[in-house]
């Protein structure tokens, strides 16, 4: 009987091609084009590069995560961005009904909010697109990522049947970042020398507000050292507050930190002459040991004043 096979063209071609003992008259057709295969590989190698090329300058980056800026006295920090939104124009009228129902990781409830939310995978991004067309991205973590998925997200749409305009207007709008300064702060001191600037209720929230004029930026310094910058459009504002910021911080530095509460220090010993003359003040004929411990208390009050 025959024998049935059943496998791709990519695999007949190897299989046959690969067996120098075959007798089948299909093995020569199957060498040549093997052969043809082969040549066609290698005259697209160069364009398979030029599009892998290509298709890496498009994927989510890394990079813009974390900044390394002076401080202003000769050293550096580091600033790590935390978010970052956007905003976009598609320039088109959309139904959000039926990109809800066409899209995957959807979500769309115009009782509680009238806008579609949408999320990416890769790069991780959240988008928010009403009806109008505007959409605001967030959630990225560098700029070029924001731009990216501003870009995905405009092509989901497309791809359901709504053509965006060629200029998206892609503008960042704010940028999160933290830092951490590694010093603690004196911020009584700090919101009276700079009461222009800051603003500080303790009662409310533990944070002390700077609002920085150029670049316009604001800062939550903590008394930890830990410090929150927000309000940046772009990367060097940051860098360019936090290494404005640094030297005011560094005057406001507590020098003496008081210990935690439950790990304060044990009273240091007494030194062994100090013990010998208060046992000797018991004499002989009294108790010296309870008249020592009293003298031991009295010396202890005394240090204490």
């Amino acid at each position: 009987g025959t024998q049935k096979w059943y496998c791709t063209e990519d695999e007949f071609l190897y299989t046959y091609s690969s067996c120098p003992t075959m007798s089948s008259p299909l093995a020569s057709e199957a060498t040549g084009a093997a052969a043809s295969a082969t040549a066609a590989d290698k005259a697209t190698q160069p364009q398979q590069q030029q599009q892998q090329s290509q298709q890496q300058s498009h994927t989510p980056s890394l990079a813009g995560s974390v900044i390394e800026t002076p401080n202003g006295l000769g050293g550096t920090c580091l600033i790590r961005i935390q978010n970052m939104s956007s905003t976009a124009n598609l320039g088109v009228r959309l139904d959000l009904k039926q990109i809800a129902l066409k899209c995957r990781n959807t979500e769309f409830n115009p009782r509680r909010f009238a806008a579609v939310i949408m999320r990416l995978r890769e790069p991780r991004a959240t988008a928010l697109i009403f009806a109008s067309g505007k959409m605001c991205v967030t959630g990225t973590k560098s700029t070029h990522n924001s731009s990216l998925a501003a870009k995905k997200f405009a092509y989901i749409v497309e791809r359901v049947g709504f053509k965006p305009q060629t200029y998206i207007d892609f503008k960042v709008q704010n940028i999160v970042g933290t830092a951490d300064v590694g010093f603690p702060i004196r911020l009584e001191g700090l919101v009276y020398a700079h009461s222009t600037f800051c603003s500080f209720e303790p009662e409310l929230f533990p944070g002390l507000i700077y609002r920085l004029v150029s670049p316009r930026v604001v800062f939550l310094i903590f008394v930890s050292g830990k410090i929150v910058i927000t309000g940046a459009k772009t990367e060097m504002d940051l860098s360019e507050a936090l290494t404005k910021l640094y030297p005011v911080l560094m005057e406001y530095r507590k020098a003496n930190v008081a210990p935690m509460p439950g790990l304060e220090p044990a009273p240091p010993a007494l030194p062994a002459a100090t013990v010998g003359a208060i046992a000797a003040v018991g004499g002989p004929g009294g108790d010296a040991s309870a008249t020592g411990a009293e003298g031991i208390g009295e010396v202890r009050e005394v240090e204490d004043v």
